[in-house]
């Protein structure tokens, strides 16, 4: 390890302030550019010992956790750079991703995201020999700081930590890190407890004693298992009520949902047939069924029992057909495509390489694809732009506030 003096000239893709050297760059946490800091140098890595000229778009962070000393909390990694620097960031990690790959579309501002309003955020827990840890990982690290506060999280969940605290010290059967993935829903959180051993019968019985004397918890579950319900777990797509299955994904923010429901409804536009690809628990389908007819596809059972529950409970729907099936390994083809006037999906962060090469065969006029990757999805866009295909807009959309993290919707037509 050496120590010497740079200047940061740009931010990495991962937030880092970047300086050049001979042997390349040098990725130094907390650094902005335009400042000059004093490192300590370990390989392309250095952390910052003095700052001798500060930028002028370094702010204050709001939270006590965010700081680059040893005690750090890794949940976020930009709280220190200005709104308006930090939003052109954002969009510019969709702009240089699309560049990569030839596409230069119009990519509007940025949805912007707004202190308070995570409400799903995925702790790290463990039990030490005097204390329960609860909070998030030093970056790049195992160590987990246990916070206090959260500026990201919706009040709803910062309100009920000590809650949450209490349930996880009651699951915790030894000193294994596990996770606690807590979304906020109508009915109260939902609180799924993963990566922990199998419980006792005496263990079980007091974790929901736990559960039942707290407020505000709907449901609490172990790897999957529900362990107590006192009431369903009801999140809102667009007016349908929808019960996610314990620890599914949803999208981490209502607002960043509803921006993306909004771009994706009115490019499918009058769409009667309509085609949802990694559906989830219904966040575009339900919302496409009051207009079309739709088919929602979807590689996990769960997810896609909860949608069907909640399609053939509301009134007022069009038709709704599931499909539980592999997309990576069996996407959907020509033939099949050929009965639809438009398509959306939402893939993992792996994307849908393999699905969008059959879209790219096929007749469909509309497309609207969200990505939580800007790096597949401009992959993805590429072979559809090749297939004839026109990008006629993409939106990045930040619901992962102060992080490297951006979503982005794409809205195509042949």
């Amino acid at each position: 390890m050496s120590t010497e003096t740079v200047t940061i000239t740009r931010l990495g893709a991962q937030g880092h302030g970047i300086a050049e050297s001979e042997k390349g760059p040098i990725y130094v946490p907390y650094a902005l550019p335009g400042e000059t800091v004093a490192i300590a140098r370990n390989g392309n890595h250095g952390a910052v010992m003095s700052t001798s000229i500060a930028s002028p778009n370094r702010i204050e962070p709001l939270c006590r956790h965010f700081s680059p000393d040893r005690d750090a909390c890794g949940g976020c990694s930009l709280q220190h750079l200005a709104d308006a620097p930090y939003r052109a960031f954002k969009r510019a990690l969709v702009i240089d991703a699309l560049k990569s790959k030839g596409l230069t579309p119009e990519v509007r501002e940025l949805v912007v995201a707004n202190p308070g309003e995570r409400r799903r955020a995925v702790f790290s827990a463990r039990r030490t020999e005097k204390d329960f840890l609860l909070g998030f990982n030093r970056a790049e690290t195992n160590h987990i700081v246990s916070i206090e506060e959260c500026p990201i999280a919706s009040p709803g969940i910062v309100a009920r930590l000590d809650a949450i605290r209490a349930i996880g010290q009651s699951l915790a059967t030894g000193s294994e890190t596990f996770r606690i993935t807590v979304l906020e829903t109508l009915s109260g959180l939902d609180i799924a407890a993963e990566g922990l051993k199998p419980l006792s019968d005496k263990q079980r019985r007091a974790a929901t004693e736990t559960v039942l004397g707290l407020k505000g918890i709907a449901r609490a579950s172990v790897n999957g298992e529900i362990l107590i319900e006192p009431q369903k777990p009801l999140i809102d797509f667009g007016g349908v009520k929808v019960s996610p299955p314990a620890g599914a994904f949803t999208q981490a923010t209502k607002q960043a949902e509803e921006a993306m429901a909004e771009l994706v409804l009115s490019h499918i536009g009058k769409a009667k047939r309509v085609l949802d690809l990694f559906a989830g628990s219904g966040t575009f389908a339900l919302r496409l069924a009051r207009t079309a007819k739709v088919h929602a596809v979807e590689g996990e059972e769960k997810p896609l029992k909860a949608l069907d529950h909640a399609a053939r409970n509301t009134q007022g729907l069009k038709p709704v057909t599931v499909e539980k099936r592999d997309l990576y390994r069996r996407p959907m083809i020509p033939m099949e495509l050929k009965n639809y006037d438009a398509v959306v999906f939402d893939p993992p962060r792996a994307g849908a390489e393999a699905q969008v090469k059959e879209i790219a065969r096929s007749n469909i006029k509309t497309i609207a694809a969200v990505s939580c990757n800007p790096i597949t999805l401009a992959r993805d866009l590429k072979i559809l732009v090749d297939a004839g295909y026109k990008i006629r807009s993409v939106t990045p959309i930040d619901q992962f506030l102060w992080s490297p993290h951006v979503e982005a919707a794409a809205l195509l037509e042949k």
